[in-house]
């Protein structure tokens, strides 16, 4: 029997141990969330940080699909004829949605979750579930400096593992499922992203117009 003094003992012992329950918002999630929900305390501890960060790009929401090979996005990006339209089609329907450890609902989604859907939805491809499996999925690794749109970017957590992911989008532009803002676009020029990020994957099946 697992007894809930032993979880609380536990969960204080991981809190000190980890570097992502920096912040007071934090720790207050952490001891208001049922201490016997194991499957939540280690996720946390895996978790990207909680990063405070300006959006890149606010919501359109009066953006309508355009001719010429062009579409409007509701995320804010202004697309021109060398992105992919679906891709930004499948990131508005979850543009916005708040983070959920082990969320996979539009009310609520973790990051590796979001990135699945948003491959299947577009490119047809089922990745694995975590953010550390997903890296099986890729064919080749590929430098910040040659990412391309649709490569999976990998981040490293304050532990030293892939904690973290999202997906490239042009111009040092990014789409995830931060724990802090949701589904948000953000630039790999963001201190804390530019500091942790460690790879982009390429998948196989992804195409793109850009080189």
């Amino acid at each position: 029997m697992k007894s809930s003094s032993k979880y609380i003992v536990w969960a204080l012992a991981a809190c000190l141990a980890a570097a992502s329950f920096s912040s007071c918002q934090a720790l207050k999630k952490f001891f208001n969330t049922d201490l016997e929900d194991e499957d939540y305390i280690v996720g946390q501890l895996y978790a990207d940080e909680y990063v405070k960060e300006e959006l890149s790009h606010r919501p359109n929401d009066d953006a309508k699909p355009q001719s010429h090979g062009r579409a409007g996005s509701r995320c804010g990006m202004e697309l021109n004829d060398k992105d992919n339209p679906k891709l930004y089609e499948a990131i508005d329907s979850w543009y916005g949605t708040p983070y959920l450890y082990g969320g996979c609902t539009t009310d609520g989604v973790d990051c590796s979750c979001f990135v699945g859907h948003v491959y299947k939805a577009v490119y047809g491809v089922a990745l694995h579930r975590t953010a550390s499996d997903i890296q099986k999925d890729m064919y080749k690794d590929v430098k910040r400096d040659n990412l391309r749109e649709g490569d999976v970017v990998f981040f490293l957590n304050s532990k030293g593992n892939v904690g973290h992911v999202g997906i490239y989008l042009r111009d040092d532009l990014f789409v995830h499922s931060s724990t802090s803002n949701g589904v948000i676009i953000s630039s790999l020029e963001n201190s804390y992203w530019k500091k942790h990020f460690y790879k982009g994957g390429r998948h196989k099946s992804v195409t793109t117009k850009y080189k």
